[in-house]
């Protein structure tokens, strides 16, 4: 491999990986989802970004490196230890709004904001609240999602809740949607 910016991490992606570590935080997004997030990022100039699951900041740098300097992100977490991993190592970056609060409650206040991008990497808009992300989504905007393939910290009869989250996103006609066996599973969802 040569020495391409596109192959590049995020600069701070090492230290949120190793501050990570330290909290022994152990849901970090997959690298290949990672850089999924900063290439269809980057399909979105001036966009409004959100992201449901902040964690340490992993994936919210490589969202952030895929963003032109008109874009904004949003990300919500409800862990204030997590959230100060991130703010230590993004927080500098004027395109953030770090949210901590439920997600669901997050999600239902911005009944009347629309997103061109939305990543739900938690509870809150994939298995919770999805028709009502959905309605946050502009038309031709991305939804993603993770982790839809099996994972070995799937809690008991999780399994199930994929398989019907999949379903709904099936039977809704208006979306168009591609699910990949990739990485950790991942499902790409456009508003038409």
């Amino acid at each position: 491999m040569n020495d391409n910016d596109n192959l590049k991490e995020p600069p701070m992606v090492e230290a949120i990986l190793r501050a990570s570590l330290k909290a022994e935080f152990s849901m970090p997004s997959d690298p290949l989802i990672c850089s999924l997030l900063r290439t269809l990022a980057a399909t979105k100039p001036s966009g409004n970004f959100l992201e449901l699951g902040s964690g340490t900041g992993l994936s919210t740098a490589w969202i952030l490196d895929g963003m032109d300097h008109d874009s904004s992100l949003i990300t919500v977490d409800n862990d204030e230890s997590l959230l100060s991993i991130l703010r230590k190592h993004l927080g500098h970056d004027s395109r953030l709004k770090v949210v901590c609060a439920d997600g669901d409650d997050y999600l239902r206040s911005l009944y009347l904001e629309t997103f061109d991008f939305i990543f739900a990497d938690t509870w809150s808009g994939k298995y919770r609240l999805l028709d009502e992300t959905l309605k946050l989504l502009k038309p031709s905007g991305l939804y993603v999602i993770d982790d839809m393939l099996p994972q070995p910290n799937w809690p008991e009869g999780h399994g199930e809740k994929v398989a019907d989250l999949i379903a709904k996103l099936e039977r809704n006609e208006n979306i168009r949607m591609t699910k990949m066996s990739w990485a950790s599973g991942i499902i790409l969802v456009t508003k038409i």
